[in-house]
Parts: C-alpha cells; structure tokens; sequence
C-alpha cells in the first residue's frame, strides 16, 4: 500500500502542532517559567449559565425511553437550524430555508472537507496571510502543486498587509475557488461590504466560488458586515462557515454550521451546472452523522435572551482584552493591528517572526503565533489572542514592555 505522496510536500508539521512542541520542550527544560499563552485561539471563560442549563436538561432526557435519542436528522435538528436562520440571517434580512443550514463539528472540519467537492484540477486562491487549514486541505488533496521557498507553486496568494491597509484585491488571473475569512484569522482586520463586492463581482464573472469563514462575526462591533450574504450577488456563488467555539465558547463542546444556498452551483465534466447544495447533503450523509443532540440544544440556548446576554458578556470580556493588548503594544512602540472588531492583534516584529517567538518564550516567557506559519505575507508579523484572562493578558503585557 502506498500512502498519499502529497502529505511528503507538506512544510513540517501543522502550525499549531509545532508551536505545541516547542512550548512542550522549552517547558520541560524551563519547569519554573511561568508561561503564559497568547498563541493558539482557544477559550479560557466557562459555558454560559443558559447554555450548560440546557446541555444538562437534554442529557437528562437520554435518560428515559420516551426522550431518549439516537442518531438525529442528518443536517441537524430544526430547532437549531431556525434559530440560526431566524437570529443570525432574517434579522439581517437575509432568507435561507431550513435545507440551505448544515450543523456540524466544527468550522475547522467543514472548510478542511469543503474542497472535497472541487475537482481535481480546480485553482485556489487565498488571501495571504492565511489560515493554515485552507492551504493544508488543498496540499493533501494534490491542488497546490509543490511547496517550493516558501510557496506553494499551483496557488494564488492574494496579500494583505500594512502597505495595503489588509484589503486584498481580487486574483489577476482565473481562479476557481476563493477562501476568505473575516473577521480575519491571523490579522483581526474586516472588510466592508463595498470592500467585498469586487470579490462577489469576480466570482460571478468567473464562475467562481467563494468560501467565506465568519468563524469570528460576534466579535463585529464596527457595523461591518457579519455574512457574506449581505452583499449583492452573493448567494449565487458563495458558502459560509460559522461555529460556535468563539461565539459561545463550544471549542471544547463542538458545534458549527455551513451555509449553501441553492443558487451556488459547479458544473458537471459535461458542463452542466450541478447544485453544491446537492453534493454536501450526499458528502455528509457519506461521511457523518451528525452532532449530539445535547450538544445542538446547548447551541441553541446561545440563541436565548439569557443566552445571547450572556455570550454577549463574555465576547465583549475578550474584546476588552483585545483593547488591552492593542493599545499596551502601541504604547511600547509596536505597530498593530487588528483587535476592534476580533480577538487578535497582528503586531509588526523586529526581527523575523520565528525569532521573535523565541525571544517572548525565553525572555518574556509569553507564547504568541509568528506570522510565516499564516503563508510568505505573514513573515515580519505576529499573532497574539485576547482569548486568556484579563489577570494573564496584563502580566503579559508588562513582560513584553520590560523587553
């Protein structure tokens, strides 16, 4: 048996995985530094009250014959799907029917699967920096061609950096599939409406696809838009991302959904347009079987008036945060960006990014993500997350200004 070649071409390890194993070395070899972590985008603040409320209530119904569930509808239930629809679209004036929302475990495993759908020979592009997982699933299925410099040498990298105030343009040359992610993961910048239809313009001129992650839309305070959907045209050539990890803090729980509106169509090998919308429901009744339903009623309690009141507290305590590490970095000299409208601050480093991730880890003894893992436009920059506590956040902070 020979194993997929195209993992060879894969730069080391997972991003998030090496910085684990360098933080897991320099610990053991450091066991009195007291490390705190800005790096990974993972929650520190408990459930909401309403949400574990309502987890605890569904788990206790598995108790009895009558309440009790096995597998569940395989795009999820309808009590969920309209919460979503009713709460995150309709009120925003957007429309879907209940079979355009799929419930799944994550936004992560939904735009690592998405490409599954893409041909063999269909060209990506991505904004750059990037999140790694939307390279990474293209590599593994053999899209990009081969890691060469820095680069992978079969993918359009559409730069967002300070020179161009982190609005990308769209590619100069025919793509098939366009990943944008807003509020942005790494940067923590967003894009307006009219800073996203050239984006739209483009992919129904293309017939292209766009894959839009708004993993990170709670955290819009700015009146920037929350959905792609938003923009004119979009429901033609657009699918959406979202989940509740950031949102509710589920990234221990596991919940998320995707949108596909029926208008998003591909074409068959005999160009005939093929619905997108058609090919999930066949990929997910292959391959899953759905969320716990414990799980999906906790989701829906963030949809609650305690629910929402309470994730609204805890998003806002993590924008505090953001504030915090924005306005402590430019004070020290640092040029930053990102942390209005999301939970990261980009920074400009001195040095190359890697160094300056050793330099916090020994000197500061704080953990923040360099910016060569987001792709060649992230080197030069750094990551950091609101997502600790405020107590870590401003100690952290005070380490990096005594540098």
């Amino acid at each position: 048996m020979h194993v997929n070649p195209n993992f060879e071409k894969l730069p080391g390890s997972y991003l998030f995985a090496e910085i684990a194993r360098r933080v897991k070395t320099y610990a053991a070899a450091h066991p009195d530094a007291n490390l705190i972590k800005l790096g990974i985008g993972d929650v520190t603040r408990p459930l909401a009250p309403a949400v574990v409320e309502a987890m605890q209530k569904a788990a206790a119904e598995m108790l009895s014959a009558e309440t009790f569930r096995g597998y569940g509808p395989d795009y999820g239930y309808e009590f969920l799907i309209d919460a979503i629809r009713e709460q995150d679209y309709a009120s925003r004036g957007i429309t879907l029917t209940q079979d355009e929302v799929f419930i799944s475990d994550g936004a992560k495993t939904d735009t690592s699967a998405i490409q599954e759908l893409f041909s063999q020979d269909a060209y990506i592009a991505v904004t750059d920096p990037v999140y790694p997982v939307y390279v990474d699933s293209n590599a593994i299925a053999g899209r990009l061609g081969d890691f060469v410099d820095g680069r992978w040498t079969n993918l359009t990298y559409l730069p967002c950096n300070a020179e161009n105030g982190f609005v990308p343009s769209p590619p100069s040359e025919p793509v098939d599939v366009i990943y944008l992610c807003y509020p942005n993961n790494p940067t923590g910048t967003t894009l307006s409406v009219e800073q996203l239809k050239p984006f739209v313009e483009y992919a129904r001129k293309h017939n292209a696809l766009i894959i839009y992650d708004a993993a990170y839309k709670a955290f819009i305070t700015s009146g920037t838009p929350h959905s792609i959907y938003e923009v004119e045209g979009a429901r033609e050539v657009a699918i959406e991302c979202c989940s509740f990890s950031k949102t509710a803090g589920f990234t221990g729980v596991r919940c998320a959904y995707t949108v596909i509106p029926h208008e998003v169509k591909g074409f068959s090998a005999a160009e005939t347009p093929v619905e997108l919308n058609a090919l999930w429901k066949r990929r997910m009744g292959t391959k899953f079987n759905g969320v716990s339903y414990p799980v999906q009623r906790a989701a829906a309690a963030v949809y609650s008036t305690e629910g929402q009141r309470q994730c609204a507290e805890t998003v806002a305590y993590y924008l505090r945060n953001a504030a915090l590490i924005r306005e402590g970095l430019a004070a020290a000299g640092y040029s930053v960006f990102g942390g209005v409208d999301a939970p990261y601050v980009w920074l400009k480093t001195p040095v190359d990014s890697w160094s300056f991730f050793d330099i916090l880890l020994d000197k500061a003894h704080v953990v923040g993500t360099p910016g060569a893992g987001f792709g060649p436009s992230g080197e030069g920059y750094f990551r950091l997350t609101a997502f600790n506590t405020r107590e870590k956040t401003e100690e952290a902070l005070e380490r990096i200004r005594r540098l």
